[in-house]
């Protein structure tokens, strides 16, 4: 999860939801109070995309914020057979996938820009979500975005 500030004291914060084979982002939400839910929709979004892709185990890791230790996380990890994996307290590495795209994320949209409404900001963040998913290439991917990678890939294994 990170935090934005918005026009006006207030604050927005994602939480996004990563499959690191290609980088892509699953599902996010949006909200603008760290509550619960803001890590519980994301969550059940990606679970219907898990259970249809899931050939292997899936783990999801994150840090060790109180979301992710609150018993309805866990639970629902459990039912749904994925096993848990969290950082190490205050090592924000652990986490770098994530934290990569969070860097990613505010340098290329947030950044050195005027600070905008809390729904100008969510609009922003879904668009550029869309945009880092469809159109964003990276060099590791070889020259393609997430999509483009994961597409071409099942079509390779098909």
């Amino acid at each position: 999860m990170t935090e934005f500030k918005c026009r006006g004291n207030e604050k927005l914060y994602l939480s996004p939801m990563m499959d690191l084979f290609n980088g892509e982002i699953v599902s996010f939400g949006i909200s603008n109070r760290p509550a619960l839910n803001l890590v519980l929709k994301p969550l059940t979004e990606a679970l219907e995309t898990i259970r249809t892709e899931a050939k292997y185990r899936t783990t999801i890791h994150s840090d060790q914020g109180w979301h992710y230790q609150h018993n309805t996380w866990v639970k629902t990890l459990k039912k749904n057979r994925i096993f848990q994996s969290m950082s190490r307290k205050a090592t924000c590495a652990d986490n770098a996938a994530m934290e990569n795209f969070f860097g990613i994320l505010k340098q290329e949209m947030y950044y050195g820009e005027e600070l905008v409404s809390y729904e100008e900001l969510k609009r922003k963040l879904e668009v550029y979500v869309d945009y880092y998913n469809h159109e964003r290439v990276k060099a590791k991917l070889a020259g393609l975005s997430p999509i483009q990678y994961r597409t071409q890939t099942s079509q390779t294994a098909a």
